[in-house]
């Protein structure tokens, strides 16, 4: 049963903001030329309440898209440029000495850091010591900066982007898979094609500035995260979400027969959650207000690439975890009719 089904007035505003949406990217591609699928998983991520890591080479326009989405939601934008010497106080802030002119009293007083904004651009993540990636984790998991033994709530909306540059990994800090497990998402920035680098030579090469308009603000968004999480789902498709990542983990008898030859270490639940609530976002920014199968293979490849750790045998064959995925998609059945019901699994209620 659903706690808090979604009513009329919710329905009006998903139709709404469906509407919204389709003008977003419009102003979007004012400025950024393809990248369709790399928009619409930061905006599940976002409207999901989760966080997202970006995997591609340098000049793909990451930081341009987020500047750009960040302008038409009307939110606050920070780009952190991550480097082996950056401090945890340097992202979440500090506390200072504070005299007032008249009376000299001295007192502390917090100075925000650059983590207090609505979209956190955090740059090469992994160039930084595991101790200055932990406070940007904190921050992700409970909305909050400790500094001084105090609490300092941040601003919600709060999403943290954090990029990664896959080529180069001399002096890095890479995260442990524990630490990627919060990030909701791992999306893959590839190269343009060739129709759209043609089109990006011409927009970056001529005296052209794009005016990019206002659409969705703050309040709109964290009430759509609201209705995100009332979008209904039927059984049969939380248990298709939960057989796809069950299958992966190695030492369960719902192991696959590939995945125990190629995987090391599977999902754990958070992915199962994170598949639900990227399919409701999906639905929704589709204009739809239940969840199907095909939701949830929408979003199976960014939910689980960074949560399947492939062993040696794959690495030497070639195999990764995207076509790890494929292969539990194309195995694993989804029969929306909701007649399939494994024995092995415990009835949901």
């Amino acid at each position: 049963m659903q706690d808090n089904p979604i009513n009329k007035s919710d329905v009006e505003m998903v139709d709404a903001l469906k509407r919204s949406y389709d003008r977003l990217k419009e102003e979007i591609h004012k400025v950024i030329v393809g990248q369709d699928d790399v928009l619409d998983q930061i905006l599940m991520c976002i409207f999901a309440r989760g966080h997202a890591l970006l995997v591609g080479v340098p000049g793909l326009a990451k930081t341009l898209m987020i500047r750009s989405l960040s302008d038409c939601l009307s939110l606050s934008f920070n780009r952190i440029q991550f480097t082996p010497d950056l401090m945890p106080a340097d992202i979440t802030g500090t506390e200072v000495i504070q005299e007032e002119k008249g009376s000299g009293t001295r007192s502390f007083r917090f100075l925000q850091g650059p983590i207090f904004a609505n979209i956190i651009l955090a740059d090469e993540i992994n160039r930084t010591p595991p101790k200055t990636q932990a406070a940007l984790l904190e921050s992700m998991q409970e909305y909050q900066v400790t500094a001084g033994g105090r609490k300092h709530s941040l601003e919600l909306p709060f999403f943290v982007l954090a990029t990664q540059n896959p080529i180069e990994q001399e002096g890095t800090y890479p995260l442990p898979e524990a630490q990627q497990d919060r990030f909701m998402f791992n999306i893959m920035v590839d190269y343009p094609s060739q129709e759209e680098e043609l089109q990006v030579m011409r927009f970056t090469t001529a005296d052209r500035k794009a005016q990019l308009e206002k659409v969705i603000d703050a309040n709109a968004i964290l009430e759509l995260q609201e209705i995100v999480r009332k979008v209904p789902v039927s059984e049969h498709v939380m248990r298709y979400a939960m057989n796809i990542t069950r299958a992966t983990r190695v030492t369960t008898p719902e192991a696959l027969d590939f995945v125990k030859e190629w995987v090391a270490w599977g999902a754990g639940p958070r992915a199962t959650q994170f598949l639900i609530l990227g399919a409701k976002a999906n639905a929704v920014l589709s204009g739809r207000y239940h969840v199907s199968a095909d939701d949830v293979r929408k979003v199976a490849h960014p939910v689980l690439r960074h949560r399947i750790i492939t062993n040696f045998t794959a690495e030497a064959e070639g195999i990764t975890s995207d076509k790890i995925i494929d292969r539990l998609i194309e195995t694993i059945p989804s029969h929306e009719s909701g007649a399939f019901m494994d024995s092995r699994l415990p009835k949901l209620t």
